[in-house]
């Protein structure tokens, strides 16, 4: 007799159910191109973990189709500049690896400011990372907002 093994829920996951906050879990390894059928590669949302120079820890999010300009998230952080954090210095930042930052787990520990490209507000639902590599969360773009309190706003390179 074999038991299936259920998934546990990742902390973003535990905290939107707290929260009661909907959401789909996924599987999504975009590195891959295995996507669900129902979702387009612009639907998926990177979490980047930067650094201003005023403001310390800052968080940005875009679609992976995209570049995140360092310019205008540091012009709407009041930064002079905002740069990556570098990939062995993250996971003491953000509390997640490179490929699993998720605003959710992040907001809960740090009050980091949170920045979304405002096509996440056309999209309606987005797919951010649930905090584990290859698990993802597909959630309502201004639910989400409201709950870490990011702010919409023009974040990705024209």
């Amino acid at each position: 007799m074999s038991k299936k093994k259920k998934t546990k829920k990742t902390l973003a996951e535990q905290i939107l159910d707290k929260a009661k906050i909907p959401y789909d879990s996924l599987t999504v390894n975009a590195l891959t191109g295995e996507l669900p059928q129902d979702v387009d590669s612009s639907d998926i949302f990177k979490t980047l973990a930067l650094t201003g120079d005023k403001s310390g820890p800052i968080i940005g999010i875009v679609p992976i189709t995209e570049r995140l300009s360092e310019k205008k998230l540091a012009r709407l952080s009041a930064n002079k500049k905002v740069t990556m954090i570098p990939q062995k210095d993250l996971q003491k930042t953000t509390g997640y690896v490179h490929g699993a930052n998720n605003p959710v787990g992040i907001r809960q520990k740090h009050r980091f400011p949170i920045f979304i490209d405002k096509t996440a507000l056309k999209k309606g639902k987005i797919i951010v990372s649930a905090g584990e590599i290859g698990r993802s969360l597909r959630i309502d773009s201004q639910s989400l907002a409201a709950f870490v309190q990011a702010e919409f706003a023009e974040i990705i390179e024209d």
